[in-house]
């Protein structure tokens, strides 16, 4: 794809990003929030949250299966939108629920463990956010900037296990990201499996051509 096409896709990708964002803003702003209001914020930013992440971790796959490697330049873009959403998620509980009263927080961490996964999950994204730019890729070199933005794996376990351990009844929802991040996972894990089945032939036979 052309630049100056992969420049307003960038476009439309923010300003899609930021409609989540911009809704709360709307209902906020009208006081149409519900009668929980602080339920709703934290809701939509932690569901967003996990759709960025998904979305996130569905282009390495997409650009295999179908070809589509200027999606590699979004990547970036849509992590970071994700911990943008992560970090208002958290900021909602410190602020909004807690107050910032840490005597109370601290303890919260720890005893609730759907509060103490999910603080795990945040925690992960944090220093991918802060490596994910070129001159953090340049100080790591490529193969340790990699290792380290593994992480996002896990994190976005961790992230599927704090909302499902959050809704306790209902969890339709949570499901559905889990049956996502299952497939994705899966698809990373057989695409290895395959790689490496591959090198291990190529090796056999460039051993069996020596020995002729």
């Amino acid at each position: 794809m052309k630049t100056s096409y992969v420049i307003w896709v960038k476009v439309v990708v923010h300003l899609a990003c930021l409609m989540p964002l911009a809704r709360l803003a709307y209902l906020g702003y009208y006081q149409d929030l519900g009668a929980n209001p602080i339920e709703v914020i934290t809701h939509s930013t932690g569901y967003w949250t996990l759709v960025y992440l998904m979305v996130t971790l569905s282009i390495t796959p997409l650009r295999r299966l179908r070809g589509l490697h200027w999606l590699i330049r979004l990547r970036r873009l849509i992590g970071l939108y994700a911990f943008f959403y992560a970090s208002l998620h958290f900021l909602t509980y410190l602020w909004l629920d807690q107050f910032f009263d840490w005597a109370s927080i601290v303890p919260d961490i720890y005893k609730r463990p759907f509060i103490t996964v999910g603080f795990a999950a945040f925690m992960l994204l944090l220093p991918l956010a802060l490596t994910s730019n070129k001159l953090a890729v340049r100080i790591l070199t490529g193969k340790w900037w990699q290792r380290l933005h593994r992480l996002i794996y896990v994190s976005a376990i961790c992230g599927v296990v704090h909302f499902l351990w959050l809704v306790k009844a209902d969890i339709r929802e949570p499901s559905i990201f889990g049956l996502i991040l299952g497939a994705l996972l899966g698809y990373r894990v057989i695409y290895k499996l395959r790689s490496w089945r591959r090198s291990r032939l190529v090796t056999q036979a460039l051993e069996q051509y020596g020995e002729r």
